[in-house]
């Protein structure tokens, strides 16, 4: 306990202003007699935690930790984080008398604890604690892969994040949920969607920003989800963003009109999804670009030498779905192009306006398809569908939030075309 004499000082027309952390400075001057400017004293009996002492002694990680004023002091603030710089959130009484954490320990960490507080006279104390917690007893470990590699993206690119292990309990998704960080420059609102029990997908409320910067971690790694099972190790990735790229195809009036950052660049004449073959609405998201593909009606169940069959070497083909919807170059339906809807469900251009779209887009950027009479593009299962929920039902998405948890992605009840051209 601190012994020397305290004395209590008002400060009056001066407006403080208090750090996160609890430090406080003034807004007027160096704040002289004002006992939060005045050097933190080091407060010593009257500060404890429920963490073992001594040598050899270790906490454990399956207990939150807490830390306790005694006397005159009052906590202010806490910070507790380990050796890797992970930190552990807390909630601290409205008297100051005590702390808790609100977030699991990692097994086998050396956590340091900082402590400020203040006295009856408003005077700042500070203690720093160490421990040690002991390992983990589970019998399986958690790893996360985070998607896409690293590399530019455009707007439209979810963060995926696949699991080795299913997770079914939303208590237990809410751990893993928690310690997947996602932070971009610019800042955005952005929120998990689990789409099963193996698999999250990450995107903002909105688009990501143009030329922002997407970095991706995991502080699982140690962490109890289970009895049985404890977090891993994950490879951090980081992406940016280039400028936002929007393709906006509008089937009725057989055009595809082009946006960068909001302006219209470019309108070309196309061709979609003829009757029974229609090109599904939504947004879509680009998956990848290659120059040649060869298409076949047999790989979707058209009998060969019926009327609808095809085999044909397609280029410039860049991919929107899996089951195999791209825009590319069809130069057998130039005629048609701008008039009328002749293809088995892609986007059809000439070859010189594919190429120019093939050379323009990136995976990431956006395909977004209106007024066709085909089914709705599905959120997950078939590409990026991530765009087509709204915000308030990707929130449900996550084990964090208070809305429904939802099950498994939705099964796609549309005939897959693999190769539709």
């Amino acid at each position: 306990m601190r012994t020397s004499p305290r004395t209590r000082t008002v400060v009056i027309g001066c407006t403080l202003l208090v750090t996160a952390i609890g430090a406080g400075v003034t807004a007027c001057g160096s704040g002289g007699d004002n006992p939060l400017a005045a050097k933190p004293y080091e407060v010593t009996d009257q500060i404890s935690v429920n963490t073992p002492t001594g040598a050899g002694k270790k906490a454990d990680p399956d207990k939150p930790l807490e830390v306790s004023a005694e006397g005159d002091e009052r906590i202010t603030d806490v910070t507790a984080a380990d050796a890797t710089g992970r930190f552990v959130a807390g909630e601290l009484a409205a008297d100051g008398s005590r702390w808790h954490s609100t977030s699991p320990l990692a097994a086998d960490a050396h956590y340091t604890v900082r402590v400020s507080t203040e006295d009856n006279a408003g005077a700042p104390g500070r203690k720093t604690l160490t421990f040690e917690t002991s390992k983990h007893t589970g019998k399986k470990t958690l790893d996360v892969t985070f998607g896409p590699k690293a590399g530019e993206y455009g707007v439209g690119q979810p963060i995926t994040a696949d699991l080795n292990l299913p997770v079914k309990d939303k208590a237990q998704r809410a751990v893993v949920e928690q310690a997947l960080r996602v932070d971009s420059t610019p800042a955005v609102e952005g929120s998990w969607y689990w789409v099963n029990d193996k698999q999250l997908h990450f995107r903002p409320r909105d688009y990501w920003p143009a030329h922002a910067t997407i970095d991706v971690h995991s502080n699982l790694e140690g962490i109890k989800v289970s009895d049985q099972v404890w977090g891993g190790r994950a490879q951090p990735l980081t992406i940016t963003t280039g400028d936002q790229m929007l393709a906006l195809t509008d089937a009725a009036k057989h055009s595809l009109t082009v946006y960068k950052n909001g302006a219209a660049i470019k309108t070309l004449p196309v061709t979609t999804g003829k009757p029974g073959f229609e090109t599904r609405n939504g947004v879509k998201v680009v998956l990848e670009k290659q120059y040649l593909v060869r298409m076949r009606g047999t790989t979707v169940g058209i009998a060969a030498g019926s009327s609808d069959a095809y085999d044909l070497d397609v280029y410039y083909a860049t991919r929107v779905t899996w089951s195999g919807e791209y825009v590319h170059a069809a130069p057998w339906s130039v005629g048609s192009q701008g008039y009328a809807n002749v293809s088995h469900g892609c986007t059809g251009l000439s070859t010189a306006n594919a190429q120019w779209f093939y050379n323009t887009f990136k995976p990431g950027d956006i395909v977004k398809v209106v007024n066709t009479n085909g089914h709705q593009m599905e959120p997950f299962g078939n590409g990026f569908g991530d765009w087509n929920l709204d915000w308030t039902k990707w929130r449900t998405g996550s084990a964090l939030t208070n809305g429904k948890q939802s099950g498994p992605a939705p099964r796609n009840t549309e005939r897959l075309r693999p190769t539709a051209v």
